[in-house]
């Protein structure tokens, strides 16, 4: 089949249409890039208004004291939280390219977040201050809880998506293995063996703080399993290069799903 403009793809007989939404076929190469997909018909067919998976439900903050939530029509979360501690302003797009533009006071967690938007492919805008002159915890922690807090939002009622995300990533001699499920119930499991107390200033005991947090207000099942590593620096960065690419899995459109929701239940919820 020859390639096809963008203008002549509207009108072409080789499109299957699918609850109104129309699909290219897979052809040689396999399934289309879902956020290509997503993208294309954000443009051109008005996605928002024809397709159940690109129009969430709008979400509250999760029940976060300190939070106000605002409502987007695309998958955006974006998210203030203000408490005596510290200010946090987060904006999460689900199919951004990776931009990165964190800043929270500590340099080695914006290196991490830099991780996550480069290797999940969303844009991440964080600005945090803190009482960073106690220690990093609560700026840590509040950001991790408003990150998941604008996952939650962005995802809305979770429809279409593949739901799951399981990935080994390698750092040098450091490997780590992240699988999650996007399940609306909030666990962690974390297995990492980190031996120094630091990397540079930041705390390593903070990792798990910062995931346990993160899943707390995502409603996200996650599991983190270490595989080697002698680093401290390099087991942290495998593991949030491994979180970033499990979750690009999991948020990505399964085209087949329909955009029905990926349970039997026929719902997901924090609940």
């Amino acid at each position: 089949m020859p390639l096809l403009s963008p203008n002549s793809l509207l009108s072409s007989p080789h499109i299957a249409t699918i609850n109104s939404v129309r699909f290219f076929p897979t052809g040689r190469s396999g399934l289309l890039n879902p956020t290509t997909l997503h993208r294309f018909y954000s443009s051109r067919l008005s996605w928002q208004a024809s397709s159940p998976m690109a129009t969430p439900s709008s979400q509250d903050n999760g029940g976060v004291p300190g939070v106000a939530a605002s409502k987007s029509s695309d998958r955006i979360g974006e998210i203030k939280r203000i408490t005596k501690e510290t200010n946090v302003h987060v904006n999460i797009n689900l199919d951004g390219s990776g931009v990165s533009e964190c800043s929270t006071g500590i340099p080695f967690l914006d290196h991490m977040l830099d991780q996550l938007a480069s290797h999940g492919l969303f844009d991440v805008h964080v600005r945090a201050t803190g009482d960073i002159h106690i220690d990093d915890h609560h700026t840590n922690e509040d950001v991790a809880l408003a990150i998941g807090t604008a996952l939650l939002q962005a995802l809305g009622d979770r429809k279409g998506i593949c739901r799951f995300g399981h990935i080994a990533v390698p750092l040098d001699e450091a490997a780590v293995e992240v699988i999650l499920d996007l399940s609306g119930r909030p666990h962690l499991s974390c297995d990492l063996t980190i031996p120094t107390e630091r990397v540079g200033t930041y705390d390593t005991q903070l990792v798990e703080h910062f995931f346990q947090s993160l899943v707390n207000t995502s409603g996200m099942t996650l599991h983190i399993r270490q595989l080697a590593g002698k680093n401290s620096h390099h087991i942290i960065e495998a593991t949030f290069k491994a979180f970033a690419r499990a979750l690009r899995q999991a948020v990505e459109y399964d085209l087949r799903r329909g955009g029905s929701v990926p349970s039997s239940k026929g719902v997901l919820s924090r609940s």
